[in-house]
């Protein structure tokens, strides 16, 4: 038997409007190489300057990971020759990085929780990019320079599913700290994974395995499962150390396998010395204050919603997982919607019908307040939830006022005792037998009631009210 070992390294790309180390904006929908300057071009007399607003970002994130942010923290050289390089070499944190020793909690499949710790987060300057059309390949310098967060695990996940479990908190906790827009598919959160595996009961950790830059959860997932399976029949196999060695790999979409990519880089590969041109990093109280303010983030969302609004774990849990998703259920409670049946008419009834379509939560087509409104009038009686579905199909297409659209489509739930009992009557008169034998003991048949005055009213009774008012009359 064999135990994974995971690490992760997490690119976060800060959402400043200019550049690490120079006033070149971070915007890409510019013309190629029109955002550059002698800075992030690398041209001779040229120096760094660092932007405070990206510090305060990675302090931020620092903080709602109860890591030590620390008060003065150098910059290195790390030397690489890329065409996307012009200085052929990146500007980053090794030696003493500001953010050092975090923690993340992940929620287990079986209700628990696991501590990950965080290694590190240290501020980077991104590449450029290199275009390739045909023979040729060109290089944009646009996105030189942009400043990246880079997060660093303990190798503390132990498979596939907790790796995941991390990525997305990290995720969700970034996008709640409005740091970084953390798109996946426009790499402005990407993921280097470090994979292992080691005999059960051994301490010593296997060859390590790094694949790179891969943009997406599932295949996260596809290419730790991949790989720890050909390093185990490596193993089994008895050619582990031919198979198995320290490289970087890349993980194949189309074929679904990872594949070698070079051999990979111990530290002195890449001659790390200090960054000659750049101070230390010294933290001001001014700077610690603005980082500390931040929002309510999602482990706090959870256990508010459980311990206060009384709503399951689960439910908070997919609630709270994306911002947007939780923004929109707060705006439904303000309306006066109960927090129960918000929960299920948001995460049940409206996303299942935005699936359907082109729309997700933040341009849905209902608002909250307008979901909201819906869910109240479900709450108080109005209508039922059968009559409430059919005016969300309608507000789905075009917005309307529901007490019009209640009016209009005769959608009203009649709680009117009077109204209700005659309805009864007539059923219990019309079925002698039934009610005899109801009374007699076979008590299965209250749904049979229920159902023929739900019928007779046309789905318009109130099914407390029906309920409250047969027990009512059969119990005489």
């Amino acid at each position: 038997m064999f135990e994974t070992v995971i690490g992760l390294e997490v690119h976060v790309q800060l959402n400043t409007k200019t550049k690490l180390f120079c006033s070149c904006p971070t915007s890409f929908a510019e013309h190629q190489n029109s955002n550059t300057c002698p800075t992030c071009l690398a041209l001779p007399g040229a120096l760094p300057v660092v932007n405070k607003e990206a510090a305060i970002k990675a302090m931020r994130l620092g903080y709602a990971i109860n890591a030590n942010v620390v008060h003065s923290s150098n910059f290195d050289r790390k030397s690489y020759f890329y065409p996307d390089s012009p200085s052929a070499y990146q500007i980053t944190q090794l030696s003493n990085a500001i953010v050092q020793k975090g923690e993340v909690f992940i929620d287990l499949k079986d209700g628990t929780q696991k501590r990950i710790g965080m290694t590190q987060a240290h501020l980077e300057a991104d590449a450029g990019k290199n275009i390739h059309e045909g023979d040729y390949s060109k290089v944009d310098l646009n996105r030189a320079g942009t400043p990246l967060l880079e997060i660093v695990s303990d190798p503390d996940m132990r498979n596939a599913y907790e790796a995941v479990a991390y990525l997305k908190k990290l995720h969700s906790t970034v996008r709640y700290l409005n740091i970084s827009d953390a798109n996946m598919q426009e790499g402005s959160f990407r993921c280097d994974v470090n994979v292992s595996i080691r005999p059960k009961g051994q301490e010593e950790f296997g060859t390590r395995v790094e694949i790179k830059n891969i943009n997406s959860f599932k295949f996260v997932e596809a290419a730790i499962a991949y790989e720890v399976q050909r390093q185990i029949e490596a193993y089994e196999d008895d050619i582990y150390d031919e198979e198995v060695f320290q490289e970087t790999r890349l993980w194949n979409v189309d074929e679904g396998v990872t594949k070698s990519m070079r051999g990979k880089e111990e530290a002195a590969d890449y001659r790390y010395f200090p960054d000659p041109d750049l101070r230390p990093l010294i933290v001001t109280q001014e700077m610690i204050d603005e980082a500390l303010e931040m929002p309510e983030l999602p482990d706090a969302k959870v256990k508010r919603y459980t311990e206060e609004l009384k709503i399951k774990k689960y439910d908070a849990l997919v609630l709270c997982a994306e911002k947007e998703l939780a923004y929109f259920f707060e705006e439904m409670l303000e309306t006066g919607a109960s927090a129960k049946n918000s929960v299920n008419w948001l995460t049940t009834e409206l996303l299942g019908r935005l699936k359907k379509t082109e729309f997700d939560i933040v341009n849905s087509p209902v608002t909250a307040s307008k979901l909201g409104e819906l869910v109240s009038k479900i709450d108080d009686g109005t209508i039922s939830g059968k009559g409430a579905k059919e005016i969300l199909d309608v507000l789905m297409e075009k917005d309307e006022d529901i007490d019009g659209l209640i009016d209009s489509m005769g959608l009203a739930q009649v709680s009117d005792d009077g109204a209700i009992l005659e309805i009864i009557d007539a059923i219990l008169e019309a079925n002698p037998e039934k009610v005899e034998q109801f009374k007699g003991g076979k008590e299965k048949l209250f749904g049979f009631f229920v159902g023929q005055t739900m019928k007779a009213s046309k789905g318009s009774a109130n099914p407390q009210k029906v309920n409250e008012l047969l027990k009512e009359r059969l119990s005489k």
